[in-house]
Order: structure tokens, then C-alpha cells, then sequence
């Protein structure tokens, strides 16, 4: 888990490498901080969602830093902590399991709206299961996924520094689970609030 951090936190400083310290016309840095409550809603599809195995939804916390490389593209690198869920099957609960979701999109800001800023984004998520006890240890899931991540929403400019946010999120995850249960397509959606600052 540390090298799949290190080789994202690597993506991220390659991306600014050799880019211009980039100011606005305003004189606002590249740099970007958001603080968001996330609510993940799971799909859970796949053979072992079809067999009735689900993950539970649930608010999370997101911290998000983005980097802007002129005012319309930016890089986005968003980081949460090991966050635990309820595994169920048919609506019973038989374990639970972490996982810890880190996203690296790049994303497209439109700016000629004023004060209303909205954005896209597609990306790459990586997911690390941690944690997993299900049914008493006898059911085990893959470890590791990647996928696609895509993004929309918008900030809205309170002042020159401080904003709201409003972010929707689909990032593609899913896991092999053991026992001849099959694949589990977790698949959330992310619904976020939330407030950033432009340094």
C-alpha cells in the first residue's frame, strides 16, 4: 500500500514538474485545498451483488489538493482515511471490511460564468481492502483494484480565497470474492459538500 501511495503521490509531483508556477490573473496560486463530506452510494453489482452481497453506504471525509496548470486544466488528488464498511448478504450482516479509495483525476474547469465555476474530470482510482472479516475469517476478497474515475461538479467563489463546492463522482471498484462467490462490482457513486481555498 505505502509503494501504490508513493507511485500516486510520484504521478502528482511528474504532473507540476517543469510547469510554470502559474498565477492567476488575480494573483492566486496553482495550489487548491477542499474539505468535502462524501456520501458513498454503492452499486454492488456483478455475480456476488447479483447473489445478494453488498456493501453498505455510508459519509465519508475527503481531503482534495489540486494543482492548476493554467485556469481551465487542473490535477486533483483526492484522499480520504481506511474507511470501514458493513458487508451484508440478502440484508444480513456477515462481516466487515476497510478500504482506503485514494483518485487522481485531471479535470477541466470552465471560466466564464463568474463567480459559478463548474468543472469535469477522468481519472484513475486505486483501492486497497484491508480489515476483512467475513464470516468468521472463511470468506477472503482480492486486496487490490484499479479503475476508472470520472467527476462533475462546480465551486462557487464567496471570496477571492474561499468557495463552496459540489461534486459528483462515479469510480469503477471491484473485488473477487472467495468461496465461489464471484466478483463484487462495488462501483459507488460519490455525492460530495464541501469548501475549498485558493491559495
Amino acid at each position: 500500500m505505502k509503494k501504490t501511495l508513493i507511485a500516486l503521490a510520484a504521478v502528482a509531483s511528474a504532473l507540476t514538474a517543469g510547469t510554470a508556477f502559474a498565477q492567476s490573473s488575480d494573483g492566486s496560486s496553482p495550489w487548491m485545498v477542499r474539505v468535502r463530506a462524501a456520501h458513498l452510494a454503492s452499486d454492488n453489482g456483478g455475480p456476488a451483488g447479483n447473489a445478494g452481497v453488498s456493501v453498505s453506504d455510508k459519509w465519508i471525509p475527503e481531503v482534495d489538493v489540486s494543482y492548476f496548470f493554467t485556469p481551465n486544466i487542473a490535477a486533483e488528488l483526492i484522499l480520504t482515511y481506511p474507511q470501514k464498511h458493513d458487508v451484508r448478504l440478502g440484508g444480513s450482516s456477515i462481516g466487515s471490511l476497510k478500504h482506503l479509495p485514494p483518485t487522481l483525476l485531471a479535470q477541466y474547469h470552465f471560466t466564464n460564468f463568474g463567480a459559478f465555476k463548474p468543472y469535469v474530470g477522468a481519472g484513475v482510482n486505486y483501492t486497497r481492502f484491508s480489515n476483512v472479516d467475513i464470516l468468521g475469517g472463511t470468506v477472503n476478497v482480492s486486496r487490490n483494484s484499479w479503475g476508472p474515475a470520472l467527476q462533475a461538479g462546480f465551486d462557487y467563489a464567496l471570496t477571492k480565497n474561499w468557495s463552496l463546492n459540489f461534486d459528483v463522482k462515479k469510480v469503477y471498484i471491484d473485488t473477487n470474492v472467495s468461496a465461489g462467490i464471484g466478483k463484487l462490482k462495488v462501483d459507488p457513486w460519490l455525492m460530495s459538500v464541501g469548501i475549498g481555498y485558493r491559495f
